[in-house]
């Protein structure tokens, strides 16, 4: 049976903060205004329509407690917007500095139905190999719930890129061997080498690619063939104008068949444990 397309990066509409440059600049990118754009999508079910369209089987719905850079989509959000909807699968986010105890939050996140979370190094400002996360990631590792993380470069203010170096996930990746760690935007910018490596080198590292233009894979990452177990795909969504089109786009590089089938749902799927 064919793999389902899963998109591992997406973003719902509505934060209860969001700051400036974040909403100038998806209003850039899509040529309208913010409400114009995205208000039809507060609702999940109008937004179910529209992955379906997309031709979207299941889409990761993020979290986001970022105040510093980006702003707030709290989990409690993200939970209720998933909830009864098997297309949407709800991941969690954690702030370091605004948790007391994040393996014993984690596993409440986990138990109330995340299944997942997504951890933003150069928007909360961490280095992710600091030993005061490692029990987060025991109890990751435990509960086999994979972590994902933002690497590489971002546009928003607030932002601080030295902490996106994907270089220090080979401590945690050696520290917790039996942790699915997916290096998110791929190392965008100024380490794509280095995300490379790294997925190579490690069992347990994924690359995921969102936000990075589809048709350019193969420049960033000219022997992706040989990590294609390792791949998986991501949206940015709302941070790409046309979702169908950079699926389609995937779907026509000079890859095999086998390969763009694993990174537009097969990866995805066994992280997630879903059955096709």
């Amino acid at each position: 049976m064919v793999a389902p397309i899963i998109d591992f990066h997406v973003h719902t509409t509505f934060y209860e903060q969001f700051n400036s440059s974040v909403i100038e600049w998806f209003e850039k990118v899509h040529g309208k205004r913010w409400d114009e754009v995205f208000s039809l999508y507060k609702d999940p079910g109008n937004f179910c329509e529209y992955v379906r369209e997309c031709g979207v089987d299941y889409a990761v719905v993020l979290a986001e407690l970022t105040p510093a850079a980006t702003g707030i989509c709290t989990n409690e959000y993200v939970l209720d917007f998933c909830r009864g909807r098997s297309a949407l699968i709800p991941f969690a986010s954690i702030n370091p500095f605004l948790s007391v105890n994040m393996g014993t939050e984690l596993v409440q996140l986990a138990e109330k139905g995340f299944r997942g979370l997504k951890m933003y190094p150069t928007y909360q400002h961490f280095y992710p190999n600091d030993n005061s996360l490692y029990p987060l990631y025991a109890q990751a590792e435990k509960l086999q719930i994979p972590i994902m993380f933002h690497t590489g470069s971002s546009v928003f203010k607030g932002t601080r890129l030295k902490y996106g170096d994907p270089l220090f996930f080979d401590d945690v990746a050696v520290d917790f061997p039996e942790l699915n760690i997916v290096l998110v935007h791929g190392g965008r910018g100024f380490w794509y080498d280095r995300a490379f490596f790294l997925s190579q080198l490690h069992k347990n590292i994924y690359l995921e690619i969102a936000g990075l233009p589809p048709q350019k894979l193969l420049v960033y990452y000219p022997e992706l063939e040989k990590i294609v177990d390792k791949v998986i795909f991501g949206s940015d969504w709302p941070g790409i104008v046309d979702w169908a089109g950079n699926i389609n786009t995937i779907k026509d590089l000079p890859l095999s068949s086998e390969a763009k089938e694993k990174i537009l749902g097969g990866n995805a799927a066994k992280l997630l444990k879903i059955n096709y």
